[in-house]
């Protein structure tokens, strides 16, 4: 998942009928939902950590070949798995509106709203997560599902969101060195990462990866576009294995 997300951002895969006949496997990462919350900056600054928490998922859950699924703040995550671990234990990766790079020319600028949610103030930091989570989508979820990851959104770190944007992220030696099967999926309307600058660094780093830009979607096609994202993983996920 994204960053203030959880497991609870993955219900429309979750609840797929397409889907259920595969082992959907979800997390939280740390500093999010119901994992711990460390304190120091460096538990959420130094990417090798969110990288070593994902292969300990996949080791504590007897995962065999999985496809890696990261969702915006969870593809730099699964990069710097692939730079930590490589993907020899995997069968691909999907990034879903992922982040490539912690890089200006690739993230749009939100600065109040990042500014907010790292304030002190109560007020402040609730009001700039739920514009951030407005930002995520083009077409909003409904009502209860919006509420729901809004009140998700607020058991997020306060110190992690202060940190991560320092986290680093390993795109040459993760991203660039793949050579397992590997999609991006953009929203065009993506109002947090930069489509066309992200694609093309991505495929500086990595030419034989496979974009795909969801027309009608923002910052979450998986939500946004549902039914049509759970066709395209299915079709993916079986070509990976060789189905």
């Amino acid at each position: 998942h994204g960053l203030l997300g959880s497991h609870l951002s993955w219900e429309a895969q979750l609840s797929s009928p397409l889907l259920q006949r595969y082992r959907l496997i979800t997390y939280d990462l740390r500093g999010h939902g119901q994992s711990g919350q460390p304190t120091a900056p460096l538990a959420y600054t130094d990417g090798r950590r969110w990288a070593d928490d994902l292969a300990a998922v996949i080791a504590a859950a007897g995962a065999r070949r999985p496809v890696l699924v990261g969702w915006s703040l969870g593809a730099a995550v699964t990069t710097n798995y692939l730079a930590a671990h490589g993907d020899a234990d995997i069968a691909g990766a999907v990034y879903v509106g992922g982040v490539i790079e912690l890089d200006a020319s690739q993230i749009a600028p939100h600065p109040e709203v990042y500014r907010g949610m790292a304030s002190a103030d109560l007020k402040t930091h609730l009001d700039a997560e739920r514009a951030f989570l407005a930002l995520c989508f083009e077409t909003p979820p409904d009502t209860v599902t919006f509420e729901r990851l809004l009140a998700n959104a607020a058991l997020a770190s306060p110190g992690m969101q202060a940190a991560v944007p320092q986290m680093t992220i390993a795109a040459r030696e993760g991203l660039g060195a793949m050579r397992k099967p590997l999609w991006l999926i953009y929203g065009a309307r993506d109002a947090l990462v930069r489509v066309e600058p992200s694609l093309e660094r991505a495929r500086r780093l990595n030419p034989r990866l496979l974009g795909t830009v969801y027309a009608a979607s923002g910052h979450a096609p998986f939500v946004e576009e549902a039914e049509r994202f759970n066709r395209d993983l299915a079709s993916f996920i079986d070509a990976a294995n060789g189905r």
